[in-house]
């Protein structure tokens, strides 16, 4: 999420609150997660496992619950509640904005695109040329969809990513400042959620194809002409590469990357990232070959277990 001007340290700093450590006049471009962040950025750290990962990250501001050796050319923000003050800033940055008509004035339709009865489109929503907009889709604030798109019956793009810290008290929401992004010539099924970035942007590129009841996580990117079956759920920051394919009912674990041309056959699990260009099932998911192998010697275990008996 970049800022609508360059602040200050200083500045950001009475907006949470908090001390800081560094030039009071040190430029801050926009606010990040760690995955994506860049130079100018603040991220926020509160664990002292990542302490040396937000330290060398792009990010020249670290929001951190300790004060710290700072990097050369970098600055801290110190905080005794680093997620508190990240959705401090999120709210300042980017509230929450009401809606008073189902399609907000603020939205730009592109020429020849149909937009289908009880369709939401939120607040400065971007939608391009000859897309089709099937009925009860909910396209959430901040959202760009390219040329060519099609998105079928009760979609919803752009809710909340699933992000919370637990607290005492309960769990504590991480807000969403991000969006959804959609590349030309997408084709969205019925039923599917498109969570939003919490500062960047859940995107999903050129040529992809979802079919129906399909779940995709907060800040995760879904790379040019993949093609996903239905129920498929993918988590938050997963990197899907071009020319995957994802069989139905697939689960893939925050994080993960799966390569180019890979194929994910149905109802496997990935619990970690996977090379491409290789076919992959099964939980956890392996080359299917070698998966197929390993079930069939399975079947062999009573047989194999009757044979000793005789002994």
């Amino acid at each position: 999420m970049k800022f609508p001007k360059t602040y200050t340290l200083k500045e950001i700093s009475e907006l949470i609150d908090a001390d800081f450590v560094g030039n009071k006049d040190f430029p801050v471009l926009g606010m990040n997660e760690i995955h994506v962040v860049e130079e100018g950025d603040i991220v926020f750290v509160d664990h002292p496992k990542y302490y040396d990962k937000a330290l060398q990250s792009k990010a020249t501001v670290v929001l951190i619950n300790k004060e710290v050796e700072c990097p050369e050319g970098k600055a801290l923000l110190v905080s005794d509640d680093p997620f508190r003050d990240f959705n401090k800033l999120t709210r300042h940055f980017k509230p929450f904005e009401s809606a008073a008509s189902s399609i907000a004035s603020t939205a730009q339709i592109g020429e020849g695109t149909i937009i289908q009865p009880n369709v939401f489109i939120g607040n400065h929503v971007e939608i391009g040329k000859n897309c089709v907009i099937h009925p009860n889709v909910t396209i959430y604030d901040g959202c760009k969809l390219g040329d060519n798109v099609t998105i079928h019956a009760g979609t919803v793009l752009g809710a909340d990513a699933f992000y919370y810290k637990n607290r005492p008290e309960g769990f504590d929401k991480l807000l969403s400042g991000g969006n959804v992004v959609i590349e030309n010539n997408v084709d969205i099924g019925a039923g599917c959620t498109i969570d939003r970035g919490v500062t960047g942007s859940t995107t999903i590129k050129e040529g992809a194809k979802l079919d129906n009841q399909i779940q995709v996580g907060h800040d995760t990117v879904i790379g040019k002409k993949c093609l996903i079956a239905s129920h498929v759920g993918i988590a938050g920051c997963c990197i899907i590469e071009d020319e995957v394919t994802l069989w139905g009912q697939v689960g893939i674990t925050s994080g993960a990357t799966i390569g180019k041309k890979a194929v994910i056959l149905a109802q496997s699990g990935i619990s970690k990232s996977l090379e491409g260009g290789k076919t992959y099932f099964g939980y956890p998911a392996e080359e299917a070959r070698e998966k197929l192998k390993q079930i069939a010697y399975i079947k062999k275990i009573p047989e194999i277990l009757k044979k000793l008996k005789k002994i």
